[in-house]
């Protein structure tokens, strides 16, 4: 590995130093995986809103951009899974910036490309590196907060991916009126890519890698939590390689199994409305453009209160439990998606549309919390990996591909019981995980009381 992405101990911070300086850097790693994940989603959905002028501009046509966000989607599934075990071991905040850095330069060469064949090669390029982002932001979650509270901070966390994807349309506006409609590729990749460079550098500045890299031992000593976890690590330091790590800590733990078709499952929900409710309202329901749009809007927006109240939720009434809310949720996704299916007027469609993206983020954000709990901390990494390479695999390819497959050979019905399958999938996994974290809790009593 390079270097300067190694995992190296930190200078040793005195003993009567360590609460304070703990206190101080958990909030300098929040700080900077918040910023950083934010930037990695204004370098990933950029390429999009700019398919009107590379369709008139250069000729592209709507085959070719979904070609290439296809490719790119499948790209970024594959780089999660294998850049998020790598980070594992190194240092998470060196190994955020260099695929932030790296995705920036991507970028930068797609403001000066023209053609097919280069848009393609460097979308790939950009999906590798995009890749390198979720495995270490959970490292840094899973080394710095105790169960108790780690709820509501990686639902603060969580929040980035839809501040980020929400920046990208007023940056791209922006920029444009600054700079000119006929600068646009400045306006969608390299504005970006200056922007991009900045939280980078503020991130490498205020930024914070796992406790071991800042000297500090783990945070279960620090805070005297062991007793709260499900796994506890005695040390940072591991001499694992990264394969030994996934064979007998991700691939042997049927619990990690389950929490990872979690996702699988909800991105085949999240996927299939997302993706298919634009054609949906404008061919069944006789929307108009505007009318959709607000729609569409509305299903995405509705995710932020929704996510941070369940970070709440889990850590203050559900004790650190976290499927039991997923559940509840999911039963509620599942009766809004017969409202959205069945309606025929704006009000109720959006409601049901609004009700499922409210909350199918909330069992995608417990599954991506429940996971990095239900390894040691070194192992957070490549159960993030497993986990997203499932969840872009098989989940999105089932809600885009699948869906729209079944709605093109049996009508838009079929295309609604496949995502009614997946609510029930997806509830009996977060059952099992449930069942899992009991087993894990029992452990640690017993282990406890000795």
């Amino acid at each position: 590995m390079i270097s300067f992405l190694a995992s190296k101990p930190g200078r040793p911070v005195p003993d009567a130093e360590i609460r304070q300086r703990y206190n101080r850097l958990r909030w300098h790693a929040l700080f900077g995986i918040f910023i950083g994940y934010t930037a990695y989603y204004i370098l990933r959905n950029n390429f999009l809103l700019s398919s009107p002028e590379l369709i008139s501009d250069f000729g592209f046509t709507k085959k070719d951009i979904g070609f290439i966000s296809g490719t790119m989607l499948v790209v970024y599934g594959l780089s999660k899974g294998f850049m998020s075990a790598f980070a594992d071991n190194s240092n998470p905040k060196h190994f955020m910036i260099f695929g932030l850095v790296m995705s920036g330069l991507v970028n930068l060469m797609m403001g000066f490309s023209a053609s097919f064949w280069a848009f393609l090669f460097l979308c790939v390029l950009n999906g590798i590196f995009q890749g390198m982002g979720a495995g270490p932001a959970y490292v840094v979650l899973a080394n710095w907060f105790p169960r108790k509270s780690r709820g509501v901070i990686t639902a603060i966390f969580n929040v980035s991916h839809n501040v980020g994807g929400g920046l990208v349309a007023p940056i791209a506006g922006a920029s444009i009126a600054w700079l000119g409609s006929e600068h646009w590729q400045a306006a969608h990749f390299i504005v970006p890519t200056a922007i991009a460079t900045i939280i980078a550098l503020i991130f490498y500045i205020f930024g914070a890698g796992r406790t071991y890299n800042e000297g500090l031992p783990p945070t279960t000593k620090i805070l005297g939590t062991e007793q709260d976890e499900l796994i506890v690590t005695k040390s940072e330091e591991v001499k694992l390689t990264t394969w030994e790590i996934f064979r007998d800590y991700i691939m042997k733990d049927i619990n990690v199994w389950f929490v990872s078709f979690i996702d699988v499952f909800t991105y085949m929900i999240r996927f299939g409305v997302l993706t298919w409710l634009p054609l949906y309202l404008l061919e069944t329901k006789g929307f108009t453009k505007g009318q959709m749009a607000t729609a569409f809007a509305i299903f995405e927006w509705a995710a932020i209160p929704s996510t941070l109240l369940a970070g709440w939720l889990t850590d203050t009434y559900f004790k650190g439990r976290r499927m039991p809310l997923a559940i509840i949720t999911l039963t509620g996704v599942g009766i809004a998606m017969f409202v959205y299916w069945g309606g025929n007027d704006l009000l109720t469609v959006t409601i049901g549309a609004g009700i499922i993206g409210c909350l199918i983020y909330v069992p995608m954000f417990l599954s991506s919390l429940q996971t990095i709990e239900l390894v040691p901390s070194f192992a957070a990494g490549s159960a993030t990996g497993l986990r997203g390479l499932l969840s872009y695999i098989l989940g999105s390819f089932s809600g885009t591909a699948l869906f729209g497959i079944l709605a093109e050979h049996f009508g838009w019905d079929a295309g609604f019981y496949l995502l009614l399958f997946a609510v029930c999938g997806c509830i009996f996994c977060c059952y099992m995980t449930h069942l899992g974290v009991l087993r894990l809790e029992k452990k640690r009593k017993i282990v406890n009381i000795k």
